[in-house]
């Protein structure tokens, strides 16, 4: 790996005002300086896997072969959980394994997988792996250190999976699995299976207090305060409000079903 050209991506559920991030950047510089990061987020909810696992899912298709993903979002940072690292499809990823790498892959199984071994001479946070582990390996990794030899390989990863829609002819029952700074509160329902069922037919959604009818191409497109339904750039089902907070006005959190309901044309 050409170390000049080393990327590590961050995301974490550390926030900006404490200086988590700042310490791992250091012990990751301290290895190796000619380090380049770029922050994915910092603002998960606390505690949230699913939240981490959704957030780097839509970046990681726009970085380069060997991008390394340092991911800390760690409920059961310093009980028996595993701290791991592994490779699939030229990038790498380092964090606690709590099921957050099966959401990332979803069905996809890793080329390789090792436990991270620690430092004996040491001294180790039972409270901030990120700091004591997790950084330190990323850091080698970016610095030509084979994964082999940073523990010993295992084969699995704890499981997680997210819920599918459930669909037929006559509609589509999903759940909103994220929301968004904008409030706008994207589900599980892909372009391609509405596309797939809906064959032209008119829509209605309903989602929390609301009932939308119609697909739009863009926020813009319905009055300032209105809701709507869209595909968004993940190609995922929204339900948004032009420049308003659609979650807040429609009492919808993550969980919250949507049910899309099919129409035959001339109805």
């Amino acid at each position: 790996m050409d170390r000049s050209h080393s990327i590590i991506t961050l995301t974490s559920d550390f926030g900006n005002r404490e200086g988590y991030v700042g310490a791992m950047k250091g012990i990751m510089l301290a290895i190796n300086p000619s380090l380049t990061f770029i922050d994915i987020s910092h603002e998960v909810h606390a505690y949230d896997v699913m939240a981490a696992a959704f957030i780097l899912q839509q970046s990681l298709k726009y970085f380069p072969p060997n991008t390394i993903h340092l991911v800390v979002v760690d409920p059961g940072v310093g009980t028996d959980r595993q701290a791991v690292a592994l490779r699939h499809k030229d990038h790498y990823f380092v964090g606690p394994d709590n099921g957050l790498f099966t959401l990332l892959l979803e069905t996809e199984i890793p080329e390789e997988i090792v436990a991270l071994k620690t430092c004996k001479d040491c001294t180790l946070s039972d409270t901030f792996h990120g700091r004591d582990i997790f950084a330190p390996a990323a850091a080698k990794l970016a610095s030509g250190v084979p994964l082999e030899e940073l523990g010993a390989p295992i084969k699995r990863l704890m499981p997680l999976h997210w819920a599918l829609p459930i669909d037929d002819n006559e509609g589509i029952r999903g759940w909103v699995v994220y929301i968004d700074h904008f409030g706008n509160c994207i589900t599980n329902i892909s372009r391609e299976l509405f596309e797939k069922r809906s064959g032209g037919r008119k829509t209605t959604g309903y989602a929390g207090s609301g009932i939308i009818r119609g697909f739009h191409r863009t926020y813009s497109d319905v009055p300032i305060g209105e809701t709507l339904m869209l595909f968004g750039s993940s190609n995922l089902l929204e339900v948004a409000t032009n420049q308003g907070d659609a979650a807040t006005l429609l009492h919808i959190q993550r969980g919250t079903p949507v049910n899309i309901v099919f129409s035959n044309p001339e109805d």
